[in-house]
């Protein structure tokens, strides 16, 4: 059974990705990830400068998912330069493909994807300028997160600074592009069509959803910022027309939300999305889903009678 799928112009060896946000500042955690079964690996959002984050709690467990208002945690651009650079990503890309699953930790065989976030133009081109030498294979722009001021969604939100944003990183840069939407006051699809009109590849939808968490013994709101962000299964039905609705749009798009074991998995693929990240399933299941939900579209396609996952891609808008 042939799982391997291509989206943006990235050649993947099966449609799954790890999410944004859960992992993916230290290599050898990425590495770790693809291991287990990863098609690629998408990075922890980096912004210019380090970010401490929200002091804690920064996040709560409800009913089918999580609540988190982590702040962007992370150590800054240069800084994550050079991590990659200790690990070979400042020469020619080792093709991973073309030898074992399991290679040495000190190569740069991991399909790595930096996920920026910024407020300007300036930002987000600076960054790329910071990166653009490295063997990654891609930039996905966090232009939803629903829980950071001047970041995020009130980037999202505003379909001229997405086109300027995405122009300004196209004219210094040839690998692919993916804009990360969510739910905002803006409708999703215009901002994809303005992302995609601009130079983006693709789009990811979708990230969290903002909401809140309040502890009725205290009286007091759960995570220290207040409001945060909805993952895990209670936004994939959300997640899943979303994609439906970009793919009837003829966006390129990758699913993300609530994808939990292959069902979901094929859940979005038959809506339309070219691969799917997952995020949230790793703190039930940690990396073993990866490898469990490749098994289960293996089986799924045995059954079916079908040689490629391909065949799947936006299956349900045949009806």
């Amino acid at each position: 059974m042939d799982l391997s799928v291509e989206f943006a112009g990235i050649k993947s060896r099966n449609p799954t990705m790890l999410a944004s946000g859960i992992l993916g500042i230290s290599y050898e955690v990425m590495r770790r990830v693809y291991d287990a079964g990863a098609g690629v690996v998408v990075s922890k959002s980096i912004s210019v400068e380090h970010r401490e984050g929200y002091r804690g709690p920064i996040i709560v467990k409800v009913d089918s998912g999580y609540v988190n208002a982590v702040g962007l945690a992370n150590p800054g651009v240069d800084h994550f330069v050079q991590e990659l650079s200790r690990y070979g990503y400042d020469r020619e890309r080792v093709d991973a493909t073309q030898q074992d699953d399991k290679s040495n930790s000190n190569d740069n065989s991991v399909p790595i994807i930096v996920n920026l976030v910024g407020s300007s133009v300036n930002e987000f081109v600076s960054m790329v300028k910071r990166l653009d030498h490295l063997s990654i294979i891609g930039y996905e722009l966090n232009l939803s997160c629903p829980h950071v001021e001047r970041v995020g969604l009130e980037v999202g939100d505003d379909p001229e600074l997405v086109s300027s944003i995405i122009k300004g990183i196209r004219a210094v840069t040839k690998k692919p592009i993916i804009a990360k939407l969510g739910l905002g006051a803006v409708d999703m699809i215009e901002v994809a069509r303005v992302a995609i009109d601009s130079g983006a590849n693709a789009v990811t939808a979708i990230n969290t959803i903002r909401a809140m968490v309040i502890d009725v013994e205290t009286c007091m709101p759960v995570l220290s910022n207040r409001v945060g962000g909805l993952s895990g299964r209670a936004i994939k039905p959300i997640a899943v027309r979303c994609v439906y609705e970009l793919y009837n749009a003829g966006v390129p798009v990758i699913g993300c939300g609530g994808v939990y074991d292959w069902r979901d998995a094929l859940e979005f693929i038959l809506a339309g999305a070219q691969a799917v990240q997952i995020g949230s399933a790793i703190g039930y299941r940690w990396l073993d889903v990866f490898k469990e939900i490749n098994d289960g579209i293996k089986e799924y396609l045995a059954r079916k009678g079908l040689k490629s996952v391909r065949e799947l891609i936006g299956v349900a808008h045949r009806y």
